[in-house]
């Protein structure tokens, strides 16, 4: 177990400790955060947001004479990854919004990291320079070619301490191989390949190759109008690169292994939970679309959101989940107004803390709840400027259904539901989380750190 992350949820005290972008009312849509990804070490945390920007933050060392600022993360590259585009054939616009970042593990001093929008996806290399090149033969000071006929003497090029320079670069784009909107990609764990997910296929790339792609899985009918059901996400098994899971509109998630055969349109596990005949309503099928799908570090469990619930379920049992967790069961009474406002369409992520001991997840009104899968405890936490000063220990939030109300509790009725919680973050070893709302990015960590 990882020291410090098996602490329980409900004991381990989160307070505030950064939050970054701009006070809400000078938003544009373009600021508006739709990823949250850090690195393998924890040491880099990046964001996509709708206008296609990629910021990335980068923790500050320890310095001894300020031993409160430990683990700032300040800004260490901004830069464009997408751009709006037009499909002429289609005559669709394609937007430039960032859907999904997924870090490549660290090989040298460069970084590298994969973003995607809906039609695209980015290799980025993201790399450091101190040093420029002075003395060029063929050229001048200013940069100019010279005439040849003047250089009579030869220089050797000397390198020259410059001010560091955080520069990103396209190194390779994955184009033209999605009808629909890719809504999930996943490196392998062999690091050669990785796959991108739309709503009725799922493509294997080599990261070397960009004109083409295989094919996995395509649930596309001959006829388009027997559709259904989609895929929402896809996620490859952390240490099997011949293993990945996919999740359906429909509740359900399919384990696939690649050695099986070349088109995993067989799938060789099935997970699915059956439906209460005592709960079915209008509105069943909505609320059962999975909208995210996470293996457990250890690959052991998956772990899958749909709009009410959180569960995690043992690779080992396909017939119904081995945990439930109540996000916010106090909507249930609230479905037709959500319907009607589209809430009920919004997709929530879930995450895994280092050790698989607590798994995070978005609400409404900037909520977001931690579950305890050991104690069964639970604590809902909110992400405001308000309670916002340094070190501001976070108090656990309520929310009552009817009846009185106590002093620090939130009727259900008065809940934000322009304010939510769709993409969280959490660090690989330490109780450090990166929390989405709109366009403000909240990083909150344990007392203890």
């Amino acid at each position: 177990m990882i020291p410090g992350i098996g602490a329980l949820a409900q004991d381990t005290l989160w307070c505030f400790s950064q939050v970054k972008g701009t006070i809400e009312i000078g938003a544009t849509e373009a600021d508006i955060i739709s990823t949250v990804e850090f690195n393998h070490t924890g040491e880099l945390l990046a964001t996509g947001d709708k206008g296609g920007r990629v910021v990335i933050f980068q923790r500050e060392q320890e310095s001894k004479n300020q031993v409160h600022r430990r683990g700032e993360y300040n800004v260490y590259s901004t830069f464009q990854s997408h751009e709006p585009e037009f499909d002429y054939l289609k005559s669709l616009e394609i937007e430039e919004k960032i859907n999904k970042i997924r870090w490549l593990p660290q090989q040298n001093a460069a970084y590298f990291l994969l973003s995607t929008n809906d039609k695209t996806v980015k290799l980025w290399k993201v790399s450091e320079r101190d040093k420029r090149p002075e003395g060029y033969n063929l050229k001048d000071e200013e940069g100019r070619l010279r005439d040849p006929a003047t250089i009579t003497t030869l220089r050797v090029p000397v390198l020259r301490p410059m001010d560091l320079m955080v520069e990103a670069t396209p190194r390779r784009v994955f184009a033209n191989a999605h009808t629909y909107h890719i809504n999930s990609i996943s490196v392998n764990s062999d690091y050669e390949t990785y796959m991108s997910a739309d709503d009725l296929r799922i493509n294997l790339w080599n990261f070397e190759i960009t004109n083409q792609s295989f094919n996995i899985v395509d649930i596309k009918p001959a006829n388009m109008e027997e559709l259904t059901e989609v895929i929402t996400a896809a996620e490859f098994h952390p240490h099997h690169c011949n293993s990945f899971v996919y999740s359906s509109s429909k509740g359900t998630i399919r384990l696939c292994d690649m050695r099986a055969s070349a088109l995993c349109d067989r799938h060789s596990k099935f997970f699915e939970e059956p439906e209460d005949p005592s709960n079915r309503s209008f509105f069943s099928e909505i609320i059962s679309s999975i909208s995210d799908v996470k293996f457990s570090h250890s690959g052991r469990y998956i772990m899958t959101r749909d709009y009410l619930t959180v569960k995690v379920w043992d690779l080992n049992m396909e017939n119904r989940p081995i945990e439930t967790y109540q996000v916010h069961d106090y909507l249930r009474s609230k479905l037709c107004s959500l319907y009607e406002n589209d809430c009920i369409f919004d997709k929530f992520e879930c995450v895994w803390n280092g050790s698989d001991s607590v798994i995070m997840t978005g609400s409404y009104n900037n909520f977001f709840r931690m579950f305890d899968r050991n104690t069964k405890r639970d604590v809902t936490l909110e992400a405001s400027r308000e309670n916002s000063k340094p070190r501001a220990i976070l108090k656990p939030r309520k929310v009552c259904v009817g009846g009185k109300r106590r002093k620090d509790e939130i009727s259900v009725d008065s809940l934000d539901f322009s304010k939510k919680i769709l993409h969280t973050a959490w660090h690989p070893s330490e109780n450090i989380i990166a929390v989405a709302a709109t366009n403000n990015l909240y990083i909150f960590q344990d007392k203890v750190n």
